[in-house]
């Protein structure tokens, strides 16, 4: 039986870097193996040559294997007490990625990567994974005192509660890895037509029931997660406001921003909500994407 690990995806570049050193941490605080994958497409281009005596490996195989080795070399001398390993494979980015998040306790990646315009706020790659994947993907993103933990502060997005639970589940488990705290946030907005023609009592009549709607959503899924996590503090907060700007905000000052997504049973398209969309393009801090299964 293959052992859980932690998988990154590296490439080389900055932002992988920086995913590399988060995912070491990360192994750490949970007592995990880290698994270093380079997934590149070189086979397509130079394989398919036989391989006579001392033949030299292809020169983009040899590049792919300095990849996963730098990055493997990166991750022991950051942290030597975490076992990690490095593998080059010939195959897609998205698809190998994808096939290591079905044995992955979560699969990491950059926010850009090598191959990505210089305007780009996300990589496709970066994207695809955290739509498709199996198992929790963190977008290793913000400056370094987010990415280093600095704020004690874990932030899980409320939505549906039928998307929730395995979010916070993941929330309460990274805070306690973390001897955080988590900020549990359900955002509300009340329609403008609602407004409309009302008077004032009638209007905050009408407020004072979205934000009650809010916390009844917010409480339903907390509930039943603080009884398994009951040694951590959570805050609860509804927040009038447009969801992706108001987790924008409070991302400034925080480690991580955990927020749900559906996976349909035919893994089809990229399911991701609008919300998620928007954190995973310009968040200040690392995002988790936790899937939900239908």
């Amino acid at each position: 039986m293959m052992s859980v690990s932690l998988v990154v995806g590296v490439d080389g570049s900055e932002s992988s870097l920086q995913a590399v050193d988060w995912a070491v941490d990360e192994a750490a605080r949970h007592g995990l193996p880290l698994r270093l994958v380079h997934a590149s497409r070189w086979e397509q281009y130079e394989g398919g040559l036989p391989f006579f005596g001392t033949s030299r490996p292809p020169s983009g195989e040899i590049l792919a294997e300095r990849i996963a080795a730098s990055a493997t070399e990166r991750a022991t001398l950051r942290n030597p007490d975490v076992k990690a390993c490095g593998e080059a494979l010939a195959e897609d980015t998205v698809t190998a990625l994808l096939a290591e998040s079905r044995e992955a306790f979560a699969v990491v990646t950059g926010s850009r990567g090598r191959g990505e315009l210089a305007g780009s706020l996300l990589g496709s790659v970066s994207l695809a994974v955290a739509a498709r994947a199996v198992c929790p993907v963190v977008v290793v993103r913000g400056a370094e005192p987010n990415r280093d933990g600095a704020f004690g502060r874990v932030i899980l997005a409320v939505g549906d509660p039928a998307e929730g639970l395995a979010a916070a589940r993941f929330a309460f488990r990274e805070a306690r890895a973390r001897n955080a705290e988590v900020q549990a946030v359900r955002t509300w907005l009340c329609p403008a037509e609602r407004h409309a023609g009302r008077t004032l009592f009638a209007h905050e009549a009408t407020t004072l029931l979205y934000e009650e709607q809010a916390m009844t959503t917010l409480n339903e899924v907390l509930d039943r997660i603080e009884l398994e996590h009951d040694a951590i503090t959570c805050h609860r907060d509804v927040v009038e406001g447009r969801a992706h700007q108001v987790l924008l905000d409070l991302s400034q000052r925080a480690d991580l921003l955990v927020v749900g997504a559906f996976r349909r049973p035919d893994h089809t398209g990229l399911q991701l909500g609008r919300v998620s969309h928007a954190v995973l393009h310009h968040c200040a801090c690392p995002v988790a994407v936790v899937p939900e299964r239908l």
